[in-house]
């Protein structure tokens, strides 16, 4: 990757210097670091934002009765999780952060959920089934309110940064759907799990 990087800003200075236009690629190079330290400042304030209220919910035992809630639709898909397992609570923090569109503060809640699923499987060198739904729907993951996407379309200036919730919600439920479809149909023909 820092062999594309440097190969890219290569290029790139020597197009600049070939076009008479160093000032502008100058120019540009300063303002694109700005711009990227203003959108990095303000992901790090929405992420801080969920993952502290994450954490009251969890502290205050909301996220209990959220996953008890999401616990028959968890069960129905993940039928190899035993009722009272931590797992489910994990799962269902994880869904919960795609689902609102803040996917950076769902990574720890995923990592902490496949960590969980491993405490399951009988063989640690391979993935069981659970393992691979679990990262079929976090990479799919529907969203209803993409936050973060949001954020950054109000920081950059849009004047609707909401028109893109509809478009959204359809993409990542056709692709939840096919990706999860997809997942069960190789499990069936292939003939592996339970």
């Amino acid at each position: 990757m820092n062999i594309i990087f440097i190969l890219l800003i290569t290029i790139s200075v020597v197009f600049a210097i070939a076009n008479n236009r160093v000032e502008e690629f100058t120019t540009a190079v300063f303002d694109s670091t700005k711009l990227a330290v203003e959108i990095s400042l303000m992901l790090l304030a929405v992420i801080s934002l969920w993952l502290g209220l994450i954490k009251i919910l969890e502290d205050s035992g909301i996220i209990h009765n959220l996953s008890k809630i999401f616990r028959p639709v968890i069960k129905r898909l993940f039928k190899n999780i035993p009722d009272d397992h931590p797992a489910i609570t994990s799962i269902t923090l994880n869904f919960l952060a795609n689902l609102f569109g803040i996917g950076n503060a769902a990574t720890p809640l995923g990592i902490k959920a496949m960590q969980d699923l491993q405490t399951l499987n009988e063989d640690k060198e391979t993935i069981t089934f659970e393992m691979m739904l679990f990262i079929v729907i976090n990479t799919s993951s529907i969203q209803l309110v993409p936050f973060t996407v949001i954020g950054i379309l109000s920081g950059l200036g849009s004047k609707n940064p909401t028109a893109i919730v509809l478009p959204i919600i359809l993409a990542t439920v056709i692709s939840s759907v096919i990706a999860i479809t997809n997942l069960f149909v190789f499990r069936k023909f292939l003939g592996k799990g339970k």
